[in-house]
């Protein structure tokens, strides 16, 4: 088989741990590119490669690793809350049934405090079902080791994993309602939808305006959204584009140019919203077409509530 036949089975797989590994969609693609261009190499030398899959997946794990450990100092100077990238789009049945929440933006925060070697192994071993030994063989240990690895992770997951229960159906639908409570600015509509604990997180970056810590609690939540939306609406024509993201429901924020400024995330419990991830920083979002800036909306709505006069008149 030629490494463009190999590139084309394996890659989804390869990018699929690569991205939960690391929460960054360009990192992904750079380890995932990494590991083809040294099977394309491996290839064309003398050494013969049993496995193509085993080796890809032991070189974007190992890659991974070392790229997370390195990441890590970067993320403690980040300003603001650090978020994953995020991705758009409904999954396959077929990656539905693979991937269940692994996806979520939830769980990716989660997986962020684990050590890398024991967020290797536990997703390895419980998203891709990778055996013992073959996790063992990737991430350079023993399997009692590894055993030991999957274990503490799993159990520090099991007891900080937020379990939702709803149909995708039910989803899409609460998350229509949602965005277009937001739009409109309906607060009543909101505090409706909202869980009483609800938690709004957002990543600006220290690139555009965000918040610089969650924000908690269904009253506080209610309001800022009902507030900020309509006004930046007004100003630059945002909008909600309701989608997915990863792998749940969310939505696509636009401003009247139809660039994209923002990707908001959401995870529903018991027909309520119970957790928003916004993502606005503009750096994790050029993986998407047309991307803007949503602060020039918020120097809009400035200036608007300056002169009382609308945007662009």
């Amino acid at each position: 088989m030629s490494t463009t036949d190999l590139y084309d089975e394996l890659r989804p797989r390869a990018f699929a741990i690569a991205y939960r590994m690391l929460g960054s969609v360009g990192e992904a693609e750079d380890v995932v590119q990494e590991a083809f261009l040294r099977l394309h190499q491996t290839m064309q030398g003398d050494e013969r490669i049993l496995s193509p899959r085993a080796y890809i997946a032991t070189v974007v794990t190992r890659l991974a690793i070392d790229q997370l450990r390195s990441a890590r100092a970067r993320r403690e100077q980040y300003v603001g809350e650090w978020l994953p990238e995020p991705l758009a789009g409904d999954p396959s049945p077929a990656e539905q049934a693979e991937t269940a929440d692994s996806l979520s933006l939830a769980f990716l925060v989660l997986l962020e405090s684990l050590t890398p070697q024991q967020r290797a192994a536990f997703l390895l071993r419980e998203v891709f079902q990778y055996p013992y030994g073959e996790v063992a063989e990737i991430i350079g240990t023993d399997v009692d080791s590894t055993r030991h690895l999957v274990a503490r992770a799993r159990r520090h997951v099991q007891e900080q994993r937020p379990r939702y229960h709803a149909s995708r159906r039910q989803q899409r639908r609460l998350a229509q309602r949602f965005f277009a409570a937001v739009e409109q600015g309906d607060l009543r509509a909101l505090e409706e939808l909202l869980a009483q604990d609800v938690a709004l997180h957002g990543d600006g970056g220290g690139k555009v305006p965000a918040l610089g810590r969650p924000l908690n609690g269904r009253r506080r939540v209610a309001h800022v959204l009902a507030a900020v939306a309509p006004v930046l609406a007004r100003a630059g024509g945002l909008r909600f584009q309701v989608t997915g993201v990863n792998g749940g429901p969310g939505a696509l924020a636009f401003d009247r140019r139809d660039r994209l400024v923002g990707v908001m995330g959401l995870e529903i419990a018991d027909g309520r919203v119970q957790t928003i991830h916004s993502i606005v920083n503009p750096d994790k979002l050029q993986h998407f077409d047309r991307v803007g800036d949503i602060g020039a909306l918020v120097r809009g709505a400035r200036r608007t509530a300056g002169d009382g006069r609308p945007a662009g008149r």
